[in-house]
């Protein structure tokens, strides 16, 4: 079992910055998702342990990037030029798949969430 601790997240105004965080147990590839108010769950980045590339939602592309600490296990994702419609639930994932390119889908293990809102 992969255990996924997430932190960051929280309010800001539309136009800043902010930066999440994921911790895993183990070295994984590891993305975010995000959902937001009645809609569904959305890929947002990911990132694989072994090589380090990164994909990215058109939607987030050139505003966000995420990065990885290989020996700390952990993700980050640094959220700049932030938009009221980037308000979401925002969850670290990890997945098992040993693809050389971040899936952005199948993801096995969750974390709990950790809510963001931008203001306008």
């Amino acid at each position: 079992q992969v255990q996924l601790v997430e932190s960051g997240g929280g309010l800001v105004q539309a136009g800043g910055s902010l930066r999440l965080s994921c911790a895993a147990s183990v070295p994984i590839t590891m993305g975010w998702f995000r959902q937001a108010p009645a809609k569904e769950r959305e890929f947002v980045a990911a990132i694989t342990w072994r090589t380090a590339i990164a994909v990215y939602a058109d939607s987030v592309k050139g505003r966000f990037t995420i990065s990885r600490d290989n020996d700390k296990n952990t993700v980050s994702l640094q959220m700049n030029s932030l938009k009221p419609e980037d308000t979401a639930v925002y969850y670290c994932a990890a997945t098992l798949s040993a693809s050389a390119w971040p899936p952005r889908s199948g993801y096995n293990y969750w974390g709990q969430g950790t809510p963001l809102t931008v203001s306008s």
